[in-house]
């Protein structure tokens, strides 16, 4: 299986609802690292799994759709809490979206995508599922 990957940034506000979230719950700011994987079996006719330039630009099109935004105020996230767990597969939702609607312009049967978000040097969550 042959990988590609991406990475970018992303700041939001958000706050949790629930008494395991401790000081959590009150609004917050966190600072998300965001790695986007693309995996496929076999590189497509020019050798690659998809052009660089244009998965980094699809990565900062999905980011741009949350960075610098409170996530409580937006209308989609209003019955969840915005986990970095669920962020991930936020990004992998919207990402998902984009690469089928041809965005990459890629050749070939792409296998997987993962979503990794790191919101320390010691704390991530990923998710990750064929497309």
């Amino acid at each position: 299986m042959f990988s590609l990957a991406v990475s970018d940034h992303f700041m939001i506000a958000h706050s949790f609802k629930g008494e395991i979230f401790g000081p959590a719950q009150g609004l917050h700011g966190a600072t998300y690292a965001v790695e986007l994987e693309l995996r496929r079996a076999e590189l497509d006719a020019h050798g690659l799994v998809a052009d660089i330039g244009l998965l980094r630009k699809l990565l900062r099109a999905v980011l741009d759709g949350l960075d610098y935004r409170n996530l409580d105020a937006e209308p989609a996230f209003k019955a969840v809490n915005t986990t970095t767990e669920f962020l991930a597969r936020e990004i992998w939702r919207r990402a998902r979206d984009r690469i089928t609607a041809g965005e990459l312009k890629t050749s070939g049967a792409l296998g997987a995508l993962k979503v990794t978000l790191r919101e320390s040097p010691v704390a991530w969550a990923a998710y990750e599922a064929t497309l």
